[in-house]
């Protein structure tokens, strides 16, 4: 054949005219492998609508924010590190094996992120890139706190107001106002230390309110009673104050002073510290007189502000 009239048959691939839109059974089989055009069709730009970006990011089985490593399968779907343990390496959205593929470039468009705190509703103001955010809410001043009541294993959270109402009418606990105080703690049986019952006391002194524990424990192999002092705040507000418990009988004497621990410290981690007045059973038996086969403690102790 002449040079000039070599022809070749090549496919025509479909035209769309100028201003045509691709069908919506491309755009999803599109989308299915790359959640990235998922997101460009969510937004109008790539700095536009971080909470559509901020969607993406989250993880379909457990709800939480997703964190390096993202997996995703060879459809596109990701999910976090946790979850893929816990699907056993099957896509929760395909049933396709998931391997070990990393989306990286979810992981890209997450170092851009700025977001809110998700304490935000309750006081917090700022923004925080995305993978510092975890570690702040972790320490947020506005994150709600635990319930203290150690009797029983309560779940609830709330902030301060809320907790002392919910520890007046649900747990029943004994409210005071004041800054000293003067207790009486009697057991007719005080061998069965396993069985003892917690005991709390909420004091209102200072427009703040505190926690007195009372119980009963093995410290090794011997029994003790532990009296200590929460605050219900943070650590930096509990160092404002000190208090003071005494304990004794028959010319005999136990004195504690201390710092209040904050509630954002458990109760266990408190009492496991020795934080507090620790009273040995023989000793607190002895306090109590008698026969030694009841216990009749009185503990009394005061709450100030340093200055």
């Amino acid at each position: 054949m002449a040079p000039g009239n070599l022809k070749m048959d090549i496919p025509e691939s479909p035209m769309r005219e100028e201003g045509d839109t691709p069908s919506s059974t491309e755009e999803s089989e599109v989308e299915s492998k790359n959640p990235l055009l998922t997101l460009g069709r969510k937004t109008s730009s790539a700095v536009a609508h971080t909470s559509s970006v901020h969607e993406l990011l989250e993880c379909p089985v457990c709800t939480n924010s997703m964190y390096p490593p993202i997996h995703q399968c060879p459809n596109g779907h990701t999910l976090c590190s946790c979850c893929k343990l816990r699907v056993h390496n099957r896509c929760p959205t395909c049933r396709y094996e998931l391997g070990n593929i990393r989306c990286l470039a979810l992981e890209k468009v997450a170092e851009s992120l700025e977001l809110p705190c998700r304490f935000q509703s309750l006081g917090c103001p700022d923004i925080f890139p995305y993978y510092s955010k975890l570690k702040h809410e972790s320490q947020c001043t506005f994150r709600p706190y635990n319930c203290p009541y150690a009797g029983s294993e309560c779940s609830v959270k709330g902030d301060i107001a809320w907790l002392v109402a919910h520890l007046r009418d649900e747990h029943k606990v004994d409210m005071h106002n004041g800054c000293t105080f003067n207790h009486r703690y009697v057991k007719s049986n005080p061998q069965e230390v396993e069985n003892a019952t917690w005991m709390l006391t909420v004091f209102n002194c200072f427009g703040q309110h505190f926690c007195l524990h009372f119980e009963a424990f093995q410290l090794g192999m011997a029994p003790v009673y532990m009296a200590f002092l929460r605050f219900m705040g943070d650590d930096n507000e509990a160092k404002n104050f000190s208090y003071s418990l005494e304990v004794g009988a028959n010319g005999r004497r136990l004195i504690w002073q201390g710092v209040p621990r904050s509630i954002r410290d458990s109760h266990r981690k408190v009492r496991d510290s020795h934080d507090g007045l620790i009273i040995q059973r023989n000793m607190a038996l002895f306090f109590s007189g008698g026969n030694r086969k009841e216990l009749k403690l009185r503990v009394t102790g005061r709450i100030w502000k340093e200055q």
